[in-house]
């Protein structure tokens, strides 16, 4: 079973976000980049089923700058096998991104596509269903557990009331959650053998995909900051400032 696993690159979940000074965006010159944490979950869980015999081959995909081979080397540390880069300097939306590995699936023939349930920059949470709705295949979001029965997947999901198990006739989409495995740290000699493994370089029109951002980002800005707590005395003074400086009653 060949298994694909999309990988972003984003800025670091331990860098302090910082909006550029024009609004335009956020900065990311001279700032620490890694792989997106919930597609490292997606990573280790198709390495965990490479060990378990499950998997025959992974594929690491990045859509992004040259730069983003870095996370794909990270992925082929961890144990994929090889690696594809869409290499694209603009804006991506997720939708042109489901489309873009749509079309490596098409050339790659996976019977699997495991990818993060959304990314920590944007959080939009929509690539791995809109990959699905394209390709026309069975989905199951927000795993926290995954098993392969047969011809079938048993994806165990996190929803609202608790949990819920679903059978996907495969080929499949899954999107993982943060429960469901802790990715391991590659190794130095892994890291070493990393840099032998190939990774195939390829442009949008190379795939026939038109990556045309479709919304306009107006202004970005940053959250206004908290004012401070004040102390009462009384019930009655909080009612009265709820009704004269907070205006909530």
């Amino acid at each position: 079973m060949k298994v694909l696993v999309p990988v972003k690159r984003v800025v670091d979940y331990n860098v302090k976000v910082r909006v550029k000074a024009d609004g335009t965006g956020v900065e990311t010159a001279n700032v620490k980049m890694s792989m997106n944490p919930f597609d490292e979950i997606a990573v280790e869980e198709a390495v965990r089923l490479k060990e378990k015999g499950v998997a025959t081959e992974i594929i690491a995909v990045s859509a992004g700058p040259s730069a983003a081979q870095e996370q794909i080397r990270t992925a082929l540390a961890m144990g994929a096998d090889r690696g594809i880069l869409v290499e694209h300097d603009g804006v991506l939306e997720p939708l042109a991104v489901a489309k873009l590995l749509k079309a490596i699936a098409d050339k790659e023939g996976p019977t699997l596509v495991i990818l993060g349930k959304q990314a920590i920059d944007d959080d939009m949470n929509a690539t791995g269903q809109m990959l699905a709705a394209l390709l026309g295949w069975a989905q199951g979001t927000f795993a926290s557990k995954i098993e392969k029965d047969g011809e079938t997947l048993k994806v165990t999901r996190e929803v609202d009331g608790g949990l819920e198990t679903v059978s996907l006739k495969l080929p499949a989409i899954v999107t993982t959650d943060l429960r469901l495995n802790e990715p391991r740290y590659a190794s130095l000699p892994n890291i070493m053998k990393a840099r032998k493994k190939p990774i195939e370089t390829v442009k949008p029109a190379d795939l026939g995909v038109d990556v045309t951002p479709r919304l306009t980002v107006l202004k970005v800005e940053e959250p206004p900051k908290r004012v401070a707590g004040k102390k009462v005395a009384s019930v009655a003074e909080l009612v009265e400032k709820l009704r004269t400086e907070a205006k909530v009653i």
